[in-house]
């Protein structure tokens, strides 16, 4: 029987004007399938005109400038709703999802939903749930004690999976899919006996406790900073305007 690492997975990834998901947009996103270690994988790309100013700071990250989001990106509205449609797909599919970070990216997603179609990010998955595989969740619970970092560049050094044009949503959803399978086949008596759903609740549990983790570590060294503890979804933030 194949393992749920060694068979079809989906991915997505955004690229944003900053890191606030209540009032930063999307100004690049993709989904990535592959149906199989090594086969060519399926990339559907989205190039977005926020209609808002994109930060500098934004652009050094992903080298997405104001004027060219003008000049190829298509308004958010019809964007957004493309998304939801390729992950409801997914799901229907009974495809994993890798998001690495998930409450970010799919957090800002239904905001931008919200903002653009007047309804929220569940509403797609009603009828099929969706199953997200989170590498930073799984990584930070299975191998808890290993110090640095762990970022996307961090994680594909440490399990030995290469990315190439890091910032870019295709390549870094890619990235994100193969380090969830050698994160898979490296923690293989840990995982092989768990289906992708059983390990969408479990992360649940598992970011809530690294959340508390990193809150007190925050109050230790007095840091005003608050970690939500939800995921994949952020729910207690207030809807975006």
């Amino acid at each position: 029987m194949t393992c749920w690492y060694e068979g079809p997975l989906a991915a997505f990834d955004t690229e944003t004007t900053g890191v606030d998901v209540e009032s930063d947009r999307i100004v690049s996103a993709a989904v990535v399938v592959q149906d199989a270690p090594g086969s060519r994988p399926r990339v559907a790309r989205w190039l977005v005109n926020p209609g808002v100013p994109v930060p500098e700071a934004a652009t050094a990250v992903h080298g997405l400038t104001d004027e060219h989001l003008r000049r190829n990106g298509r308004w958010p509205a019809p964007v957004v709703l493309e998304i939801a449609d390729a992950l409801a797909e997914q799901a229907a599919l009974r495809r994993p999802l890798v998001v690495m970070n998930a409450p970010f990216d799919l957090t800002l997603l239904d905001r931008e939903l919200r903002r653009h179609r007047a309804s929220s990010l569940d509403r797609w998955f009603e009828a099929v749930p969706l199953r997200v595989l989170d590498p930073r969740v799984l990584d930070k619970h299975l191998d808890r004690y290993r110090k640095g970092r762990r970022t996307l560049t961090d994680l594909c050094a440490h399990y030995e999976v290469t990315l190439e044009g890091a910032h870019d949503a295709g390549a870094d959803a890619l990235a994100s899919l193969e380090v969830v399978r050698a994160l898979g086949r490296r923690f293989a008596t840990r995982l092989e006996r768990l289906s992708p759903g059983e390990l969408h609740t479990l992360q649940t549990t598992w970011h809530a406790a690294q959340a508390r983790g990193l809150q007190a570590w925050f109050a230790r060294s007095g840091t005003p900073e608050t970690v939500d503890p939800a995921w994949p979804l952020r729910r207690d933030l207030p809807a975006a305007a």
